[in-house]
């Protein structure tokens, strides 16, 4: 008989944003075999990044700042995911432990970056690598401007900032010994936009009736209790989704401009 897919996995594949991020984090990490890897998150994660990330091979281990959704990621890995302190910002690793590290949107939760950025370079090896992504800082950028008149500031995401573009990003890494190699981005506008109609019916309107507690600065269902909570409108979404994903295409358009998440790829 054959298994039912996890919850995680199904909510991913109807998450436009997710799976650009998982795509274009594949291109920079390529085969992973015989790694020591180390993937750290902030929240808004039940596992299914993880999950895809896990696919490229190597030995990983998990950690997040956020307690809200470690059970439903080790529900999913079936392995440990480590508990980190936002304020300490120190991670309970070893010196040079890993290849590879990467962070997924985490340096736009903290006040200061720089304590975890330096965190990462004493645990990765020498010619080891640090992928970071966060979402643009660019605050003249269209949908950001919007997203803040219609109220969804950095506050509403459990952010300290916008986010960090590509040069900012990589000063502050270079800052803590770390040698830029590329960059990308992905979600521009149309997808942002899709997005920005998804996280503000959730929080402007779903969270606040849900059953299950919804934290401050979450934008989307994080936990199944919250997810059953929503339930009949995450059915609706899912009917929609062809549509968000007709209209999310339309990015092809704006193939020269940097997208409204950014990635950095550096060297130890």
């Amino acid at each position: 008989m054959r298994q039912e897919k996890p919850w995680q996995l199904k909510m991913f594949e109807k998450s436009l944003k997710k799976k650009q991020k998982i795509n274009a984090l594949k291109k920079h990490l390529g085969s992973l075999t015989g790694k020591r890897c180390l993937l750290v998150t902030c929240g808004d994660n039940n596992g299914a990044s993880n999950y895809h990330l896990r696919q490229l091979g190597g030995a990983w281990t998990w950690a997040d700042f956020e307690e809200k959704c470690i059970k439903e990621m080790e529900e999913l890995l079936q392995e440990k995911v480590h508990l980190l302190d936002k304020d300490a910002c120190r991670l309970p690793f070893p010196d040079a432990s890993f290849d590879v590290v990467v962070s997924i949107d985490v340096h736009e939760h903290l006040a200061d970056p720089m304590p975890i950025t330096a965190e990462f370079s004493r645990i990765i090896r020498n010619n080891g690598r640090l992928i970071v992504t966060t979402p643009n800082g660019n605050e003249r950028k269209l949908a950001v401007r919007i997203k803040h008149l219609i109220g969804m500031t950095p506050k509403e995401y459990g952010h300290e900032r916008v986010g960090f573009d590509i040069p900012d990003l990589e000063k502050i890494l270079q800052s803590c010994r770390f040698r830029p190699l590329g960059s990308s981005s992905y979600s521009k506008f149309f997808t942002e936009m899709v997005e920005l109609i998804i996280n503000f019916a959730y929080v402007k309107v779903l969270a606040k009736r849900s059953r299950a507690k919804v934290e401050p600065g979450a934008i989307a269902p994080a936990t199944r209790d919250q997810l059953r909570s929503v339930r009949r409108s995450y059915m609706f979404y899912c009917m929609a989704y062809p549509i968000f994903w007709a209209v999310s295409q339309l990015d092809w358009m704006l193939l020269p401009v940097r997208g409204y998440a950014v990635i950095v790829e550096a060297s130890r």
